[in-house]
């Protein structure tokens, strides 16, 4: 018998997001109806990071004896039509592993196309911020320059050095001559006396979201 079979509940769930209705209908087992889980989909999953957990619910629907009759009720209720319904989060068929329902190829465009708002959104750049300082407060080597800074001799230092050796100074740097242009789609570096060879684009970069492939 797995670790799961053992467990003392197994229940059918839907976890609904509170600000916009979407749900994900999922099944789980446990010994602690209080342990927060509130589902392991993998849109809901980047749902709650967008949104925050405090926005979302869990209801418990059906409670089973075993995993095989939990995992029956999941394939019966999570079908093909069940799929369609937009507000749906679930990507698969349920009672079942692997890519079905909507499949991969529609999974990797809602998620990307998730992620990309997320970058338009200002609240989410100002929490990701946040949650980057935080974390690197918290790691081990953030204390090394805690309240400590270059002294003026070694600033100067610094300066003679470069200047000394020509790093980094005119045509010996290596960004010298060249710019970053986009057009609200991708980022490019070209030398600057190409400019005028892509109409429509801007100088600058634009913030990136990591896609997934």
């Amino acid at each position: 018998m797995s670790r799961r079979e053992k467990k003392k509940y197994h229940f059918l769930y839907k976890t609904t997001n509170l600000l916009n209705g979407k749900f994900y209908i999922g099944v789980h087992s446990t010994d602690n109806l209080d342990d927060g889980y509130l589902g392991s989909g993998r849109i809901l999953r980047y749902s709650i990071r967008k949104y925050g957990i405090e926005n979302f619910k869990i209801e418990r629907l059906e409670f089973f004896e075993d995993k095989e009759k939990l995992f029956k009720r999941e394939k019966e209720m999570v079908n093909e039509s069940f799929l369609k319904n937009p507000l749906c989060m679930n990507i698969m068929i349920g009672g079942k592993g692997g890519n079905n329902g909507k499949g991969e190829k529609w999974y990797k465009e809602h998620i990307n196309l998730m992620l990309q708002a997320q970058w338009k959104d200002p609240k989410f750049i100002e929490e990701h911020k946040k949650r980057c300082s935080k974390n690197l407060k918290g790691s081990p080597n953030s204390s090394r320059f805690k309240g400590k800074k270059h002294s003026d001799e070694t600033i100067l230092q610094m300066r003679n050095t470069h200047h000394l050796n020509g790093d980094q100074k005119g045509t010996k740097n290596s960004q010298f001559g060249t710019c970053w242009i986009h057009n609200d789609k991708e980022n490019k570096k070209i030398k600057k006396s190409d400019i005028d060879l892509y109409p429509g684009w801007v100088q600058g970069r634009k913030m990136k979201f990591q896609e997934i492939t």
